[in-house]
């Protein structure tokens, strides 16, 4: 009995051993399902993955493709363009080319018509040297038989008539000649003007010696006049501007001759109402950025002005007062209007021409800088122009087309006659100069009644619009030395009884004229 109890111990341990090895097993085909459970959802999130990554890579690709293909268009586009201008640049130099080919054939035809015409005069001088040696030949025998001269005398007497006999020839084909060209360049420099015209388009400005300011209500104006007039003293001596305040509604006037200085009060008097505040430190405050506005707009009129004429290399200085001539005017014509014309007609006569274009832009462009501070300073504008010019080193022709286009020094270059031409053009046009048919018939009367009321003045007349006059004196009453002291007399009363713009020459003109008579020809052959 008691044998059986280790046997049955033994049983017991291998049932427990079989329950532990199931159990085992199938704790492991749990965990085994598991592991499979969790490698198939590791698979298919891995598999969800795959495919988003893959659909973002192709949505990037076709984003990427799309921005490639729109960039590729545009840069097709930008080719397509450029070859359009190419082209449009090359029919256009096509069609200067034919121009030019056809101003070429028409200067040969002109060449060979003047060697058709020289070729003539040559065999009609030949003509005549054979007809002349006949008659030297003849007057020799002549000679000798009639008068008892030697052939040396007599050949001195053929030549002396010889010689006047061909001077008045010569002087005659000479002043054929002479006038032909003269006929021909006439023509062909109003060809060149007319062209030179129909290039520019012009605008039409107007005269402002005042500017006028509005006002929200009247109580402003007492506001601007303030207490005892502290305010407008104020105004007026930073500025130095005239403020006019009369009986005009809702309206202030300010008066100047410097038109820039007049600007920046204008600006200034309108920021001084929107502020709603006007004392001594407020006006100094708006003043001072009213003027760094307007330098801001000297600076981009300039800047703009140069660009659109396509001139480099521009000293500061200059670019400053260009762009001051924006606020100039001149008989109703804005001078940097007006400097910008002159400058596209130099432009434009010069490629005509076949001078140099650039040069001659800069020169007509730069041709009255001297009106940008002949407000303020002494001296005319050419003499204040020059000045500026020199201080900048500028191209001796621009110097010279500065003094030139007044004709106070001989041009050394065709480009400063063309400003000059263009000046004359650009300020004669209808419309560039206004001024009212009283006014200027007045000064006109006014100018030569100063000149007729001086002893020895013989007639005066007003020429260039007033900016001239040219007085005739009675010679045998006027002495040279006079005479040069009348034109400083004549100046004096102008300039202290007139108000003129810009400056008036005063030229005396003394002539003495000389004549004599031949006698009566009397032929009485052939008569009883």
């Amino acid at each position: 009995m008691f044998d059986t109890i280790p046997i049955f111990s033994l049983l017991i341990n291998l049932i427990l051993l079989v329950a532990g090895i199931i159990t085992g097993y199938a704790v492991y085909h749990l965990k085994l399902s598991k592991i499979k459970e969790s490698t198939s959802q590791i698979i298919e999130e891995a598999s969800t993955k795959a495919d988003k990554i893959n659909k973002d890579k192709l949505y990037q690709f076709k984003v990427e493709l799309q921005h490639k293909r729109s960039s590729f268009q545009k840069e097709l586009q930008r080719k397509e363009e450029k070859y359009s201008q190419l082209e449009s640049q090359s029919l256009k130099k096509e069609k200067e080319l034919r121009r030019e080919e056809n101003k070429i054939k028409i200067m040969e035809d002109r060449v060979n018509i003047k060697e058709k015409k020289i070729n003539e005069l040559e065999e009609l001088l030949y003509e005549k040297n054979k007809n002349v040696e006949n008659i030297i030949s003849k007057q020799n025998i002549q000679l000798q038989r009639i008068t008892n001269l030697t052939i040396e005398e007599a050949k001195k007497q053929l030549f002396t008539n010889l010689e006047k006999q061909t001077k008045l020839e010569s002087i005659q084909i000479m002043k054929g000649i002479r006038d032909e060209a003269k006929e021909s360049a006439q023509r062909e420099a109003k060809e060149i003007i007319a062209n030179a015209i129909e290039n520019i388009a012009y605008e039409f400005t107007m005269e402002a010696t005042l500017s006028t300011v509005e006002l929200p209500n009247e109580r402003f104006k007492g506001m601007i006049i303030g207490k005892e007039g502290k305010n407008i003293r104020a105004f007026e001596e930073v500025t130095g501007v005239k403020v006019i305040v009369d009986d005009t509604p809702e309206l202030v006037v300010l008066s100047g001759f410097d038109p820039v200085a007049r600007e920046i009060a204008r600006i200034t008097m309108k920021l001084l109402i929107k502020g709603k505040n006007i004392n001594s430190k407020n006006i100094q405050q708006m003043y001072q950025k009213a003027t760094a506005e307007i330098q801001r707009s000297i600076k981009k009129a300039a800047e703009d002005t140069l660009n659109e004429l396509k001139i480099t290399h521009v000293h500061p200085i200059m670019k400053e007062n260009l762009g001051r001539l924006r606020y100039r005017y001149s008989y109703g014509q804005n001078m940097l209007q007006h400097a910008k014309e002159v400058a596209l007609l130099t432009g434009s006569m010069a490629a005509e021409l076949g001078f140099h274009v650039k040069l001659a832009k800069r020169a007509g462009l730069f041709h009255d800088i001297g009106k940008a501070i002949s407000n303020s300073a002494e001296g005319s504008h050419v003499t204040l122009g020059v000045e500026i010019a020199e201080k900048c080193k500028e191209h001796k022709v621009v110097i010279n087309a500065i003094l030139a286009h007044h004709e106070e020094a001989e041009p050394i270059s065709p480009i400063s006659v063309l400003v000059t031409a263009a000046d004359k053009i650009s300020g004669s046009r209808p419309g560039a100069r206004r001024d009212t048919l009283e006014v200027y018939t007045k000064r006109i009367t006014n100018l030569e009644d100063i000149a007729n009321s001086f002893e020895g003045v013989s007639k005066t007349y007003a020429i260039s619009a007033g900016r001239e006059i040219r007085v005739i004196v009675e010679p045998e009453r006027i002495s040279d030395e006079k005479a040069e002291l009348l034109s400083t007399d004549i100046a004096s009363k102008i300039r202290s009884s007139m108000e003129y713009p810009g400056q008036i020459k005063v030229c005396v003109i003394r002539q003495t004229v000389s004549s004599k008579y031949t006698d009566d020809f009397d032929d009485t052959s052939g008569y009883e």
